[in-house]
């Protein structure tokens, strides 16, 4: 259990994280602000004891991927509000980055949170896998076709 300026102190770390993770996940802003909320709350009436700071992180990504999934299963899953929106209110620092953050969020679910954990997380491919809760290859060939998709869509994009 934590105390309130421990809990305070984690959840002003973490809060971006996870609402990023979420937001790849349900490309809804509000779906994931209930996420990151619930994520919290959970974090807040858990009395696991962590071993330090990266099994913490681990186990907020991994209630927070959990949460995604039952969001997205949920018979009253509301409709995503156009990425646009949401889009014009993130600071880019040129138009390239704008283009990144387009394609990434284009990519099917699968593929987004890869591209999250691994490149904005800093996660490794067996720490993805563990994450996700799928095996290491199974990381690798979405990284991969990922990769493979982004490549196209920019390289397109570029044409025009």
């Amino acid at each position: 259990m934590f105390t309130k300026e421990q809990f305070t102190r984690i959840a002003q770390k973490y809060m971006d994280m996870i609402f990023r993770i979420a937001f790849g996940y349900l490309k809804s802003r509000e779906d994931a602000d209930d996420t990151t909320q619930n994520v919290l709350l959970a974090l807040y009436r858990s009395d696991k004891a962590f071993e330090d700071g990266e099994h913490l992180k681990a186990w907020l990504i991994r209630v927070t991927v959990n949460e995604c999934k039952k969001v997205l299963r949920s018979p009253w899953r509301k409709r995503g509000e156009p990425l646009e929106d949401y889009e014009n209110t993130l600071e880019f620092r040129d138009d390239r980055d704008r283009e990144l953050y387009a394609a990434i969020m284009a990519l099917d679910v699968k593929y987004r949170a890869v591209i999250v954990l691994y490149y904005y997380e800093g996660y490794s491919i067996r720490e993805t896998a563990q994450l996700l809760g799928v095996p290491p290859a199974t990381v690798g060939t979405r990284l991969a076709r990922a990769r493979e998709q982004l490549k196209l869509t920019l390289t397109e994009a570029e044409r025009l």
